[in-house]
């Protein structure tokens, strides 16, 4: 029987367990330890100390399986309607009219209600079997706040001593043959963001693009990926490294600065884990694996009620049609929401889970 109150962090191949330190200070870093991290994209940073173990093998899901389906988003409460994103589109164009960003990525959070007992093991198990990706996460740490499932397709850190890598994704379709020449240049200046956002912690002359604009298959979906790379400098820290690069550019936009005002301006709620960063540092080694926080859940109590929440977005630029980028958000959840299903049905998510 799993012992939900267990502090446990499955990480692609690696497992942790146990809670040794919580800390919200990136210079915990500097101590050593193999840490579990979350950090929302507004920059609340949580770093959980955990004994790192052997590989865990997964969790199977035996119940039905979920249907894809495009009903299941409308029991979901958006953070932005289609009216209110659409709007946001138009105005975001309007400020690239003006000269004062290149890029914005424009982001709705969904919500819905959970039973109090919902074990979001389920939800990582369908995720597992349904929708596997190379930075799949689960975290789960009662002391710290953190109940989170990442079913990220996206690098935004790996450190092997001192190479330091970042893979942006930008321009999504459902076929690498239906991509746009607008997903092409969202990529492109996204990766020159990337570039410049890694130069100052690394050596001079090092950074570089290895690949620009590779299509990859994703579960429903495909993506332009790009890696960029270089080399640490010796005196750096994490607190460094997160300072010059978080958030992720990809998910933020061009110039960063502007395109955060943006951000802010538009969205209503704050995005939490989805646009932040889930992954692992292991400082005894100086090795790393940051996934940009998409693809994400995460479940939380107001008080009254217990909520699951999930992000979607897409990089808004002056060849945007607002209505196309309404869909491609809607294309981004539909997959991940309908896999859901066990978990935002109450008596599914009971009959697996007792």
């Amino acid at each position: 029987m799993v012992d939900r109150n267990e502090a446990v962090a499955e990480l692609g191949e690696r497992r942790a367990s146990g809670v040794l330190e919580i800390s919200h200070d990136p210079e915990c870093f500097e101590r050593g330890g193999f840490w579990a991290v979350v950090m929302t994209f507004e920059g609340e940073l949580t770093a959980v100390r955990m004994t790192p173990g052997e590989l865990a093998t997964p969790r199977r899901y035996e119940g039905p399986a979920p249907r894809l389906s495009d009903a299941a988003q409308e029991a979901w409460t958006s953070s932005l309607d289609r009216a209110a994103y659409e709007d946001g589109v138009r105005e975001i164009r309007r400020r690239i009219a003006r000269g004062e960003v290149y890029q914005v990525n424009l982001c709705r959070v969904l919500s819905h209600e959970i039973a109090p007992e919902a074990d979001l093991d389920v939800l990582a198990a369908v995720l597992r079997q349904g929708n596997p990706a190379p930075y799949a996460a689960r975290i789960h740490v009662p002391e710290a706040g953190l109940d989170v499932v990442c079913a990220s397709p996206e690098l935004y850190l790996r450190r092997e001593g001192r190479r330091l890598v970042s893979s942006p994704i930008k321009g999504t379709a459902p076929t690498a043959e239906e991509m746009l020449d607008k997903d092409v240049a969202e990529n492109v200046m996204i990766t020159d963001l990337v570039r410049n956002d890694i130069s100052p912690v690394v050596e001079p002359g090092t950074v570089a693009v290895e690949d620009l604009c590779v299509p990859e298959a994703h579960p429903g979906l495909t993506h332009l990926v790009s890696t960029v790379t270089g080399t640490l400098r010796p005196d750096v820290t994490w607190s460094d490294v997160l300072a010059a690069t978080f958030p992720p550019g990809s998910v933020s936009g061009a110039p960063k600065s502007t395109a955060l005002q943006a951000i802010s301006d538009l969205e209503p709620v704050d995005r939490g884990p989805y646009c932040g960063a889930v992954g692992w540092i292991d400082a005894d080694h100086d090795q790393a694996e940051l996934a940009v926080g998409i693809r994400t859940f995460w479940a939380e109590h107001d008080g009254v009620r217990r909520w699951l929440h999930f992000g979607t977005g897409a990089g808004i630029t002056w060849g945007s049609d607002p209505e196309g980028e309404w869909w491609e958000t809607v294309l981004k959840a539909r997959r991940l929401i309908s896999l859901a299903a066990p978990i935002t049905d109450a008596r599914s998510s009971r009959g697996d889970t007792e």
